[in-house]
């Protein structure tokens, strides 16, 4: 995936992101924090069709239901790598 970043001045930081099957979206992220993703369709390539405004909980949620593992799983992995390194009995 291809991710580039653009700063918009007064409005905050898009992120654009282009798939390996050329579909883009984005991600902007405003002055105040606020998370929107943005949906291009085929017309023009830097007005997004869609914006979809999330709240700093549904972001949360998103982002844990595209991690690849849940950050329960990740923190238990790295607690059980510590304490080995650590030489501690499992």
């Amino acid at each position: 995936m291809d991710i580039t970043r653009t700063t918009v001045p007064g409005v905050g930081i898009v992120h654009h992101l282009l798939t390996r099957s050329g579909q883009r979206f984005g991600v902007l992220v405003d002055s105040a924090g606020q998370r929107s993703l943005l949906c291009y369709g085929p017309g023009d390539p830097d007005v997004p069709a869609e914006r979809i405004a999330l709240a700093h909980d549904e972001a949360d949620q998103l982002a844990e239901i595209l991690h690849s593992s849940p950050v329960a799983d990740r923190l238990a992995n790295l607690e059980r790598r510590l304490s080995e390194l650590l030489g501690e009995p499992a």
